[in-house]
């Protein structure tokens, strides 16, 4: 639970030749009424394996379910850890909540129950919490801890990289007002959607927290916050600060540490 600065030469990773196969399909959303594309990426020797642990990876604002593959090379995790990686879109500027105030915007429902229930009916998943993760960067940070805190019953680890953890400082950002309001109109809004409000939801038997930010990123102040409150709430977490900006340097180096930290809680809960 301690605050920890580390440097990129903290920790080496080696990753064998890959040889994971990377499929783009699409996903209805009933909710939505529309069809989602998604990246699956299945590690090599898929058909041979049974029971494998998905990771399910968020985009940032701006970016879209292609993100992860191909600027944050994140493939190869796949034969590494031996699991699924998921990588959805997200929209725009969706920050996967259902908005309370567009009914066209229900990007929670889709990743935590629609995708969530067509990758286990379509993959060879072992469908329980204590076999899936989510993680994202920036927008996606925000929603893999806000999916994550709410649907404690589909995800047991969450990871944040560089994210928005709290809104609120941000009301003219990032198309965040399109799909809650303005912070003038809706502040309640704000406040039930912003994942430095929700601490008081997390059971730390159910969810394991890492999260980390870069100290030259906007949104460094508001993890470092993160860090405080749960720190003063007893939530067990990881929390990571070094050096780094907002981009793909940083969250291809963060990635990793997230997945060592997926792959020890998926080793821990082996017999579930």
């Amino acid at each position: 639970m301690k605050r920890t600065i580390i440097t990129f030469a903290a920790l080496l990773f080696t990753f064998a030749a890959s040889a994971f196969t990377r499929q783009e399909i699409k996903v209805h959303s009933e909710a939505m009424n529309k069809d989602i594309p998604v990246i699956v990426i299945l590690p090599d020797g898929y058909e041979a394996m049974n029971a494998l642990r998905t990771v399910y990876l968020l985009h940032g604002h701006g970016d879209n379910y292609t993100a992860w593959s191909e600027k944050g090379d994140a493939g190869p995790m796949a034969d590494t850890y031996g699991v699924i990686l998921v990588m959805p879109d997200g929209g725009f500027d969706s920050w996967y909540f259902d908005s309370p105030v567009d009914p066209t915007y229900r990007y929670e429902t889709f990743v935590a129950h629609e995708l969530v229930e067509y990758i286990d009916s379509h993959y060879r998943t072992k469908a329980v919490p204590t076999a899936r993760a989510i993680a994202g960067l920036s927008m996606g940070g925000h929603g893999a801890l806000y999916l994550a805190i709410r649907h404690q019953d589909t995800f047991g680890a969450a990871g944040s990289l560089s994210g928005g953890v709290d809104i609120r400082p941000f009301p003219e950002n990032w198309g965040m007002s399109k799909r809650l309001g303005t912070i003038a109109e809706h502040p309640d809004n704000w406040e039930r959607n912003t994942v430095i409000n929700m601490i008081d939801r997390i059971d730390p038997d159910s969810l394991k927290i890492i999260f980390d930010c870069g100290t030259e990123d906007f949104f460094y102040g508001v993890n470092c916050t993160l860090h405080d409150k749960l720190m003063e709430a007893g939530i067990p977490h990881d929390f990571y600060q070094r050096p780094g900006a907002h981009n793909w340097d940083y969250w291809k180096y963060s990635l990793k540490y997230h997945m060592l930290f997926f792959d020890k809680f998926f080793r821990s809960n082996t017999t579930n």
